[in-house]
């Protein structure tokens, strides 16, 4: 089995590996215009993206909107001509305003999760922005492209399959994500590749499928494409790369991470997420913590009840303050051992 090109309508990919969307503040232009460079697609984080403009305090939306022409204009100069998209979070406040950025910005690909992207054909009308919904089950995928065939007679230009080992916010249960090694993802995946043939039949087109969630190695790939996806994606193993937008204590308390240290913690909007537990995440099991401003970021996020800020400590983190910050990871984040480059992960998994 050898790799083949990741096409997605008149998009072409050379190398079928998306890099995910991490925030806030990890996978920026720097990461994302150096997987583009290498053939993959690179994805930035749209996730409170313009914290480090200096007007960030005062006015949210606009210094995050600012931040994705930006980030994405750096992106496309470092790729040399690459594939960039972004991931936004139907989750986030004023959606609809992210989606227009980046695609006024020149954004090639929408990646949208944490919630079902249902408007979101209308909001790209009139762009050449691809868009593709992330699903973790058959009834997540049957329900959006149904939605979309419904309302908007149109379909999805490619389906992120997001199993139950990635980082950041998850698609499932707690109680599942408790019993993770009963789970037989392979069986959702091809499920969801069975049910989009019926709308590229309609369409006249074809909708490739990655798989996300735990993808570490050559092997994870050649299983994901026996399985009948067309690519994949990964966002854990860039993070320790010279290229990562992170701080270098964000990278490092990757790299000293073992398998006890990651577990499932709950998000101030209630979905479980996937991240290193340190002295930040022990407080917040013992209560709520004081939030001294709301960064307006989940639609669904009230400060009087949430837990903690997760703006505040996404950005703590990711500014290397990691003891008091939410580090989100993946899986397989113990298996990291060196820092290495973007380059030098396309040379060990392509094939």
């Amino acid at each position: 089995m050898k790799m083949r090109p990741l096409v997605i309508g008149d998009i072409i990919a050379r190398i079928p590996i998306i890099q995910g969307g991490m925030g806030v503040g990890v996978s920026l232009s720097n990461l994302a215009g150096a997987v583009a460079r290498e053939g993959g697609i690179g994805i930035i984080s749209t996730a409170q993206i313009g914290f480090d403009d200096p007007n960030f305090n005062k006015n949210q939306l606009k210094a995050n909107l600012s931040g994705i022409r930006k980030h994405i204009d750096k992106a496309k100069e470092i790729s040399n001509g690459g594939v960039v998209g972004v991931n936004i979070m139907v989750a986030t406040k004023k959606y609809e305003h992210y989606v227009k950025a980046a695609c006024e910005g020149g954004a090639d690909l929408i990646i949208s999760g944490a919630g079902l992207p249902i408007g979101l054909p209308e909001m790209v009308k009139g762009f050449k922005t691809k868009i593709a919904p992330i699903v973790s089950s058959i009834k997540a995928a049957s329900v959006i492209l149904k939605m979309w065939d419904r309302k908007y007679s149109r379909t999805a230009d490619l389906l992120v399959v997001e199993g139950p080992r990635a980082g950041g916010h998850l698609g499932f249960h707690k109680e599942d994500l408790d019993n993770i090694d009963d789970m037989d993802f392979d069986k959702e995946i091809k499920g969801i590749i069975k049910i989009k043939k019926e709308y590229e039949e309609k369409y006249k087109l074809s909708i490739p499928v990655v798989v996300a969630g735990g993808i570490f190695d050559r092997e994870d790939i050649k299983h994901a494409l026996e399985l009948g996806a067309d690519g994949v994606q990964m966002g854990t193993r860039f993070v320790v790369t010279q290229e990562c937008d992170a701080s270098l204590e964000y990278k490092q308390a990757y790299l000293r991470a073992r398998e006890e240290d990651v577990q499932i913690v709950i998000s101030p909007v209630g979905m479980p997420g996937r991240a290193l537990i340190n002295p930040l995440m022990r407080r917040v099991k013992d209560g709520k913590l004081p939030i001294k401003q709301c960064f307006n970021c989940l639609e669904h996020c009230n400060p009087r009840v949430a837990p903690y800020c997760i703006t505040k400590a996404l950005i703590d983190a990711v500014k290397g303050n990691v003891e008091e910050g939410l580090i989100f990871c993946g899986d397989n984040v113990h298996r990291l051992k060196e820092m290495t480059t973007v380059k030098d992960i396309f040379d060990e998994l392509v094939f």
